[in-house]
């Protein structure tokens, strides 16, 4: 028993010494996730030790490791080659948990990625929203949080807004949220269901084989991806590219209608059975949906096929045109 029992007492070491030098680079471990603190809080809040537990006389890390993950914390790129960097060698064991990332202000984002979080900038642990202009604040609760979003005096604003958001679950297993992207005042906005696994990793609406369906689409109507607004029902991926919960749908409109109330589009196309009931609030199915033209805060919504189905379905492409041609009439009434 002997065996076990020291290598538990190692294990739990080894762990201690890992979350003291995180706690030493600015980090805590709170709600399931790794967040970044000021240096005063590190320093008035010194790491509590497990009760009975003192401070082993050596680290169970080698103090090569300690130098890597302190290094990691102080620079998370230092391990790219660049111009002017040398690789930073990773710790050697494969248990070593993952070291948090925190980014830099002189890095810069891909296109299309949400704006890299740094300084003031990072979001308020205790979940407090404020509507500053300009910072990502954390919005948990959801009555609070519709009260924040209607301040937002513009997309850019609503874009920070998302990427802090955590008023439903499915904050938790994004990688980027997914706000949308276009014209700011375009008169056509598309919406969608909800991100996929590229738009998760990109941050940008309909980037997969759907979003060049898409842009097809948009580009047979005499438009570019540039004149018209895309976004989805909700800004986070579903797990597994689950449907959205009608609980999700419902924590994520206030965003949508928003975005909608700022863009003032002229018209709408719904994408999507999910896209078009959770609009309309209803159950009727899109093969008797699709077509006709509906409304949605008071502006002409019209339903038709997404892009994924008619990629499994090429049968449908005729009348998806047919829909998006009635679009482009009532365009064309309009000016």
């Amino acid at each position: 028993m002997a065996e076990p029992r020291d290598s538990w007492r190692d294990l739990i070491r080894q762990t201690m010494d890992y979350f003291e030098i995180l706690h030493q680079g600015g980090f805590r471990y709170a709600e399931g996730k790794f967040e970044h603190i000021s240096a005063e809080a590190t320093s008035r809040s010194p790491l509590k030790r497990i009760a009975g537990q003192s401070k082993p006389a050596s680290s169970a890390i080698s103090a090569e490791t300690r130098g890597i993950l302190k290094a990691a914390l102080s620079d998370p790129y230092a391990h790219l080659a660049g111009p002017e960097r040398k690789p930073m060698p990773m710790p050697a064991t494969s248990s070593s948990p993952r070291t948090p990332q925190r980014q830099t202000a002189a890095a810069t984002p891909a296109k299309g990625s949400l704006p890299p979080i740094s300084g003031s900038q990072a979001p308020p642990i205790s979940g407090r929203a404020t509507a500053g202009k300009g910072k990502t604040v954390t919005l948990r609760d959801r009555a609070e949080g519709v009260k924040v979003i209607a301040t937002a005096d513009d997309l850019e604003r609503l874009r920070y807004l998302v990427s802090g958001c955590h008023m439903c679950g499915l904050a938790t297993g994004r990688t980027l949220a997914v706000p949308g992207e276009g014209n700011p005042h375009a008169e056509l906005m598309f919406i969608g269901e909800g991100p996929g696994y590229h738009e998760d990793v990109q941050g940008k609406p309909f980037v997969g084989r759907a979003g060049a369906l898409l842009t097809q689409m948009i580009q047979a109507m005499d438009l570019q991806r540039e004149d018209v607004y895309i976004t989805n029902i909700v800004k986070c991926r579903p797990p597994g590219n689950r449907d959205p919960e009608p609980d999700e749908i419902k924590a994520c409109e206030p965003y949508l209608r928003r975005q909608i109330e700022l863009i003032r589009p002229k018209l709408i196309c719904a994408l999507g059975r999910i896209a078009i009931q959770g609009l309309l609030r209803n159950t009727t199915p899109i093969s008797k949906l699709r077509g006709t033209w509906q409304t949605y805060q008071k502006i002409p919504l019209m339903p038709t096929f997404h892009p994924a189905f008619l990629l499994r379905d090429p049968s449908q492409k005729r009348l998806a045109w047919e829909d998006l041609k009635a679009i482009m009439a009532r365009m064309a009434e309009l000016k």
